[in-house]
């Protein structure tokens, strides 16, 4: 099952581009509905580095949901040429598939077009997993809106 959404995020392109390839991001956005924990932070600078990335999952910071596979790559023609993707094609034991799209572009005024596309494979708990999906990726939109109001210039995640 798919999930598709869309958000206008008021900071430049670039900018979001840089900040959607940190785990420091992915942890921002995430929290307090998912936790997640690398496993072995020391090669946890950025996705960008096409790199497997094993965390440990916790729902509202508290109940185990065990570990996932973090699976970046990254998908552009030239660095300056739109839009930009950055892909994680994660699983789990319980999730057999989470391919999630981040597809990063100038909306044409000042701000950036962000979106989340993922398809959701977990056999007999699919639709549940689809559903869990749908919310989590409306929090971490919300939060990344939150997060462009408040940096205001700021280049911390």
């Amino acid at each position: 099952m798919k999930v598709a959404l869309s958000t206008n995020i008021d900071l430049p392109p670039d900018e979001v581009w840089r900040r959607a390839q940190t785990p420091e991001l992915l942890m921002h956005i995430a929290a307090p509905l998912v936790r997640f924990h690398m496993v072995n932070p020391a090669h946890a600078s950025n996705f960008g580095e096409q790199e497997r990335f094993l965390v440990d999952l916790t729902l509202f910071g508290v109940l185990p949901f065990g570990k996932q596979w973090i699976v970046p790559t990254v998908h552009m023609d030239d660095a300056a040429i739109w839009p930009k993707k950055l892909r994680d094609n994660g699983y789990s034991a319980l999730i057999t598939t989470w391919d999630h799209w981040i597809t990063v572009e100038p909306d044409g005024e000042r701000g950036t077009r962000y979106l989340d596309e993922v398809e959701v494979k977990a056999g007999l708990l699919t639709p549940f997993v689809w559903l869990f999906a749908q919310v989590f990726y409306r929090h971490r939109q919300r939060l990344w809106r939150a997060l462009a109001e408040r940096a205001s210039g700021c280049s911390k995640p």
